[in-house]
């Protein structure tokens, strides 16, 4: 994880600065005033490598020049097809109903996480676990307090709860079917997209594969499946032993299934 310096954007007041050391206490990460001062003098100040930006509207975290910050993407799209009755790859590969809970071990920018929330409802779970703690609280509080989109989708935004932690950490701690499926996203470790938007996450990354250990664990807390997502054709499948892959015929990402209990599994 980058070196971080705190600070606020150029319209800031006495709230937006008070929230600016509030983080810089909680995340152990020096704080600076903006008194007009560009991002690269910030972080030259601080000989930090990366600025926590803390804007009325957002947190956001700049490196390399780039902007992370918390949206709903493409999981805002995928919600609409679902309201107009398109099936969605990933809902179908979980096999995910309302009230069905979800442990996402990958979580990134929400994007799935958010789309599978709001098809569990409110009597369901999702959990989304992300390495970065840095990551993790600008996603966690940019769910609390993003605005402007239709009731149900803000719902489902705030009905997810985001944990910064290491997933084969988690998953070691929890008992026996904790939740109905477990997904893991490696894709986000190694990203395909060349957007600008995910740019910033590269530096942010955990690079490591999974295991065959991360596997058992997440086969053990799943009542229901793990479901792994990966590009297309990618041996990562039968290295860890997924006996089903199922995706579109033209989409060039496909996802791993493993049933509790149906054939490959270990346990």
């Amino acid at each position: 994880m980058p070196s971080l310096v705190i600070t606020t954007g150029l319209r800031s007041d006495t709230a937006l600065a008070n929230l600016a050391l509030e983080l810089s206490r909680e995340l152990q990460a020096p704080f600076i005033a903006r008194e007009k001062r560009s991002l690269q003098t910030i972080r030259e100040m601080a000989a930090a490598e990366a600025v926590f930006l803390v804007k009325k509207d957002r947190l956001a975290l700049v490196i390399e020049g780039k902007e992370l910050f918390f949206h709903p993407g493409l999981a805002k799209l995928r919600i609409k097809e679902l309201q107009s009755g398109k099936a969605d790859q990933m809902i179908g590969a979980m096999g995910l109903q309302e009230g069905n809970s979800l442990l996402d071990c990958t979580l990134g920018l929400a994007s799935d996480a958010l789309v599978a929330s709001y098809i569990c409802g409110p009597a369901g779970t999702v959990v989304g676990l992300e390495d970065s703690w840095a990551v993790a609280e600008i996603v966690r509080r940019g769910l609390k307090s993003y605005e402007g989109e239709k009731p149900e989708m803000l719902a489902a935004m705030r009905r997810i709860k985001v944990l910064s932690c290491h997933h084969l950490e988690f998953l070691r701690e929890q008992p026996d079917n904790a939740f109905d499926v477990v997904y893991f996203d490696p894709m986000f470790r190694q990203p395909r997209e060349q957007s600008s938007s995910m740019a910033p996450l590269r530096p942010l990354a955990n690079r490591d594969p999974l295991s065959p250990e991360i596997v058992a664990e997440a086969l053990r807390v799943a009542g229901k499946r793990v479901v792994m997502k990966e590009k297309r054709n990618s041996q990562e499948f039968q290295r860890l032993s997924f006996p089903e892959v199922v995706g579109g015929k033209y989409s060039p990402v496909a996802y791993g299934i493993i049933k509790k209990g149906g054939a490959g599994c270990r346990i």
